[in-house]
């Protein structure tokens, strides 16, 4: 799978885990930055160019961090078709993918004391696929939505 993966500098730290346990998994990472973990940075700068290769589908899949997630999701979701859940357990992971077919995970550097969980709840939303059914015609709804309300969806 072809990862896009970014932070500002709260999530620098959880960035770096995330792209080593990733490559070691036979992933390819796409990191649109951060690279240093120096403030002040701008989470905005770097969760819209995850967004915009997960839409126009040059990744399978992309990664937002920051301090607590929340600020990352909100921008990430502002790029039509971006379907970016804040993933706080395994249960958040195994939901987002299961029931909201998720396509971006935001995760808080800064509100996740134990990192390593962190890692674990990548494998997660990795690894859960879709469910479809009863879900499916939601998604159509948000897509229809979208359709009619966003004049930069980009192209496929």
């Amino acid at each position: 799978m072809k990862i896009a993966i970014g932070s500002d500098h709260a999530g620098w730290d959880l960035k770096q885990r995330y792209k080593r346990a990733l490559e070691s998994l036979g992933h390819v990472v796409v990191d649109v930055g951060t690279h240093a973990a120096a403030p002040p940075v701008d989470y905005p700068d770097f969760c819209f160019p995850v967004g915009e290769l997960v839409a126009r589908g040059e990744v399978d899949r992309g990664i937002v961090l920051g301090g607590s997630g929340i600020g990352e999701a909100i921008a990430a979701n502002k790029v039509a078709g971006v379907r970016a859940a804040v993933v706080t357990s395994e249960e958040t992971a195994r939901l987002a993918r299961r029931h909201n077919d998720s396509n971006v995970m935001a995760v808080g550097g800064r509100t996740n004391p134990d990192l390593e969980a962190a890692v674990g709840w990548l494998h997660f939303w990795l690894e859960t696929p879709f469910e479809g059914g009863r879900h499916e015609p939601r998604l159509r709804k948000i897509r229809a939505y979208e359709d009619r309300h966003s004049a930069t969806r980009p192209e496929p």
